[in-house]
């Protein structure tokens, strides 16, 4: 096997060390163990598809081995008998009578396990794993989790029964990006990934309006200071949270029930823009129908969202209320920004994932509303074979052209042709397009763009000054997203829009402009 397919892994494998470890240098000792481990018994494997299970493997070992060399020296392993006469009587007397004193015992006793218990409190209760995949991670029996955590909740008494109202019930927030990078979730994981698992999250939302240290951290969440200090130093490198002084900040919005009740409470701002707003995007679709856009089967009920969002986004230089920011350029080099919200809370932003080929022609645009969304990121390779089905130039690769239909963006006909299941506008289409646009939205887009400055005056006054860059981020962008959040079920309530069949993803070709390719 060709050695260079670590490459792809190398980051993943930093991820997993880092889960697995209790300070950064450990993180950077373990995963360059397991890289140079595999990169060593590689020429020993002679299938590739059975090369992702064999690294895991390979890592597990390497852990194993890690741990038993790290436990000799480290001395928070220790930190069972330094704690005991300490704070066996005192905070065990006090938490019976005080709640923050139950918080402070729990800690403590969490502390007091050793590791054959506290690491399967944790990947229990925080990491929300079921008792099979502690087994697999921990590589011991099931029957034997079972007993430890049984084992475990008996030492923490009392404490145990509050897990899950009180210190260890984790924030479920959902964490993703808006902005640049090269990122396709596999190969290439998304910044998120990084800071996903259960603890991280709670930190994130318990220090998302006041900076807090690392022991008022562990308090809270019943977790020992070194845990706590772990992922506290990757929400750092990963840009997600800063530190000042000592104490620790989100530094990103997110999104609570707060913000919710807002997006709620204002369809009065709305009210009276949808009709107007229907019918300048109506009477658009009607002059439409002469540029001979590629229509790919779709019904004019589907198209109408299409022309509405492609209609807001060459609007949006002249008439959206707040000035776009930039994103800064973070710690992998591409310009983006974490959007953060709790996993109940319904989004407030329309999703957009743009795929461009530098070089090629087109680039491709989905935006996730109305009905349905495909799931796969559009590949440059894919972006040209849709390039070469529209201009008719010869396809070679079959093996692109499988993964197009596969992945939805082809159809292939009785015949044995291929037929292209993408909206696509050239370039001159494009620029008609825009200037019919002008045309219908002449007279009603100024109190559009009123409604969601009103809009996003609200808004912001939701979130704490340290992240007002980020929070107008958002609000320049809900020119676009107030389309799907009011305009769009406000509209369908009134039958003023026909919903779009189930399945619907409403995405688009772009020819680029000639500098651009």
């Amino acid at each position: 096997m060709n050695a260079t397919i670590l490459e792809q892994y190398v980051e993943r494998v930093y991820g997993y060390a880092v889960r697995r470890t209790f300070t950064r240098d450990e993180a950077d000792d373990l995963s360059q163990e397991i890289l140079f481990t595999a990169l060593r018994e590689l020429p020993k494997l002679r299938e590739e598809s059975k090369f992702e299970p064999w690294l895991w493997g390979v890592a597990a070992n390497v852990t194993k081995r890690f741990r038993r060399e790290q436990g000799k020296q480290r001395a928070l392993y220790s930190y069972d008998s330094l704690l005991v006469d300490d704070l066996r009587s005192d905070a065990y007397e006090a938490e019976r009578e005080e709640n923050e004193a139950l918080y402070d015992a729990l800690r403590t006793r969490i502390a007091m396990l050793s590791a054959l218990y506290r690491e399967i409190l944790i990947l229990f209760y925080y990491d929300g794993l079921s008792i099979k995949q502690i087994s697999e991670r921990l590589q011991i029996a099931e029957g034997t989790v079972t007993w430890r955590l049984s084992e475990g909740r008996k030492k923490l008494k009392r404490s145990v029964l509050d897990m899950q109202e009180t210190a260890l019930k984790p924030a479920k927030l959902h964490i993703g990006i808006t902005g640049f990078g090269n990122y396709n979730g596999s190969t290439i994981p998304f910044p998120g990934s990084y800071i996903s698992d259960a603890l991280s999250q709670s930190l994130l939302y318990d220090c998302r309006e006041e900076a807090k240290t690392v022991e008022e951290l562990s308090e809270l969440r019943g977790v020992p200071a070194y845990y706590i200090e772990d992922r506290l130093n990757n929400l750092v490198k990963r840009e997600a949270m800063k530190v000042s002084a000592g104490k620790y900040l989100t530094a990103t919005p997110i999104e609570t029930e707060e913000t919710a009740a807002y997006l709620r409470n204002r369809r009065d701002l709305f009210e009276p823009v949808v009709e107007p707003f229907i019918a300048a995007l109506k009477s658009l679709a009607e002059k439409v129908s002469v540029l001979d856009i590629h229509a790919a089967g779709r019904t004019p009920e589907e198209w109408i969202y299409l022309y509405a969002v492609l209609a807001l986004e060459h609007l949006d230089a002249k008439y959206n209320p707040v000035p776009f920011v930039d994103h800064p350029v973070r710690y992998d080099g591409n310009r983006w920004s974490y959007i953060v919200r709790m996993r109940n809370v319904e989004p407030t932003r329309m999703g957009r994932n743009h795929c461009t080929n530098w070089g090629g022609r087109y680039s491709y645009t989905h935006y996730f509303f109305g009905g349905g969304f495909r799931y796969k990121i559009m590949r440059k390779n894919q972006i040209d074979f849709c390039s070469a089905l529209l201009t008719g130039e010869p396809i070679d690769d079959k093996e692109i052209a499988a993964s197009a239909i596969e992945d939805g963006y082809a159809l292939r006909n009785d015949d044995g042709t291929l037929t292209l299941t993408v909206p696509a506008f050239t370039l001159e289409q494009k620029t008609k397009f825009d200037a019919l646009v002008d045309e219908a939205f002449a007279d009603r887009i100024s109190a559009y763009a009123e409604a969601v400055r009103r809009f996003g005056d609200g808004y912001r006054k939701l979130f704490p000054a340290h992240v007002a860059e980020d929070v107008n981020r958002s609000c320049n962008y809900l020119f676009l997203s107030v389309f799907p959040l009011y305009i769009c079920p406000m509209a369908q309530e009134k039958g003023l829009l026909v919903p779009p069949p189930p399945g619907h993803a409403c995405d688009v070709l772009l020819e680029k402009p000639k500098e651009m390719k």
